[in-house]
């Protein structure tokens, strides 16, 4: 890592392990990795674009914005505040914040998880009413930000790579349910974790958040297809 981003132009980090049975590990190297790329980047006024995700950011009982930052100890928060610690060292820092779901014609981010959870259980499920909501964003636009925070991005940047501010997690469900031809259900408690599992405690997060900061700054308008 550290020759291939002391060689290049620029630098935009996106790998991170999708084995959600060893998160903590890949925490930890995504950070070791974070650390790594920057130290050859340091002083040279190149861009280092790092990927965090919106759900850091939820709970907070209001439409979250770029200004809002993950409470410490929240995985992943760590990377992002290096990368943009790094402002201070000479690297044109930035991090874009990808929506929960990160959605084309195949693939639907974490929303893919519920309906593969759904189509094992025959039902498609949501937390309670409902109400709480997932920001979306469809692939085509979210890396069309990442072009744009790669080229001209300040040093020090937050962005939120968010088309929809919040889709209502019953709506999605019943999405889900539609497409699958399978009942659609209110869950609490025990049920949610029965139903869900490890995947219980997302499912059940508000994210509202906002791009307005994000799409004045670097003028990015999505325009591709919503979620739904």
């Amino acid at each position: 890592l550290r020759q291939g981003a002391s060689s290049a132009d620029g630098v935009i980090h996106m790998g991170f392990s999708n084995d959600f049975s060893r998160y903590n590990e890949a925490v930890d190297m995504d950070l070791a990795a974070v650390r790594a790329i920057g130290s050859v980047l340091e002083g040279t006024g190149k861009p280092f674009v790092n990927t965090a995700g919106t759900l850091g950011i939820s709970g907070l009982g209001r439409i979250a914005t770029e200004e809002d930052r993950g409470p410490e100890g929240m995985p992943r928060v760590a990377s992002e505040e290096e990368v943009i610690a790094m402002a201070s060292k000479g690297v044109r820092s930035s991090v874009v914040r990808l929506a929960p779901c990160v959605h084309d014609q195949e693939r639907h981010g974490l929303a893919s998880i519920l309906g593969q959870i759904a189509a094992e259980k025959g039902v498609s499920s949501y937390i309670g009413e409902g109400s709480n909501v997932w920001p979306a964003v469809h692939r085509c636009d979210a890396a069309h930000l990442f072009c744009l925070a790669l080229e001209s991005a300040p040093a020090g940047t937050r962005l939120n790579a968010v088309d929809e501010e919040g889709i209502l997690m019953k709506d999605i469900a019943a999405a889900i349910g539609r497409n699958l031809n399978i009942p659609v259900k209110s869950i609490r408690g025990e049920e949610a974790q029965e139903l869900l599992g490890w995947f219980a405690m997302s499912a059940a997060l508000d994210n509202p958040t906002s791009s307005a900061a994000t799409r004045k700054l670097l003028d990015w308008t999505p325009t591709h297809t919503t979620l739904i």
